[in-house]
């Protein structure tokens, strides 16, 4: 059995291109050489990996699984790069991690912060992304560790609880619901709101249970973080969703009101997880046992 990076690299491109001329282009092959590497690895593996059709290709079964594992390789030859090449510079390892909004502003910083005190020698690439994203990141092996709501994730991902979280709707003291203790979130659906920018992960997870609940609020501002988005509640400009701990740490400095909401998107329990903690290159496991010893 004879194949090579390159042509885990092509098939990942075939696969996510769902076409072997547009994967030879991403992989910057020619159309015969790259159709040449395909049949190499269907000769080898002595099985079909594509269905070949009109309109492009489909994967098989075993296409479907050699995919997986392909991507599993080329992370780990990414990560070896990676921490080969902190060498030069002084940090010897690093961990990809995947995070959603809350996580990244609320949760996770002062639990990094003290891991990255502790180990000098590793860094932390954190990206964010929302949590159906992470699970499908972490289930192709794309990245190392997830921080993601619960709710998101498939059993076959492992995980352990880091905290809890819920929504709740802030409103300025003379806004309105502000003597209200709950609320229905469809109750403020003809209120102004304010919010996150629409690519963030929460925002995106707050507008798909809107469009569920047949809602279009109307947007006065959006901005990029949640101090930002309640100093604009507590001048009046609208109402707005955030995550419960950001809203008790800004109602500490801000004229707010804070109403729970009933609804069951709300609640969510958000751990940290990886396709296999064991199976993890000792920075995460040093990263990953820090994060239990710092969770709620």
């Amino acid at each position: 059995m004879r194949f090579d990076l390159v042509d885990l690299q092509l098939f990942i491109a075939v696969a996510d291109q769902r076409s072997i001329t547009r994967g030879a282009e991403r992989s910057h092959l020619a159309l015969a050489s790259a159709s040449a590497r395909i049949k190499g690895l269907e000769d080898a593996l002595g099985v079909a990996l594509l269905k070949r059709g009109r309109r492009g290709v489909e994967l098989t079964a075993a296409g479907e699984s050699l995919l997986d594992h392909a991507r599993l390789v080329i992370h780990q030859i990414d990560a070896m790069r990676g921490d080969l090449a902190g060498f030069a510079s002084g940090v010897r390892a690093s961990v990809h991690f995947l995070a959603n909004t809350s996580g990244l502003s609320e949760h996770l910083p002062k639990a990094l912060a003290g891991f990255l005190r502790e180990h000098r020698d590793v860094a932390v690439d954190i990206e964010e992304r929302e949590s159906t994203d992470i699970a499908a990141a972490i289930t192709a092996g794309a990245a190392d560790l997830g921080f993601a709501a619960e709710h998101a994730l498939p059993d076959h991902i492992e995980r352990f609880l880091f905290s809890e979280d819920r929504l709740a709707l802030v409103t300025s003291k003379r806004g309105p619901f502000a003597g209200r203790r709950q609320i229905d979130f469809q109750e403020a659906g003809t209120c102004d709101f304010v919010g996150l920018t629409s690519a963030t992960a929460l925002q995106m997870h707050i507008s798909k249970h809107a469009a569920r609940l047949g809602m279009r609020p109307h947007f006065r501002a959006r901005l990029r973080d949640f101090d930002a988005i309640c100093q604009m509640v507590a001048a009046d400009v609208g109402v707005a969703l955030v995550p419960e701990a950001a809203a008790r740490r800004c109602a500490k400095l801000m004229p707010l009101a804070i109403v729970r909401l009933r609804d069951a998107f709300a609640n969510r329990r958000l751990v940290i997880c990886a396709r296999s903690f064991k199976a993890l290159p000792r920075p995460a496991k040093l990263l990953v046992e820090h994060l239990r010893a710092e969770a709620v």
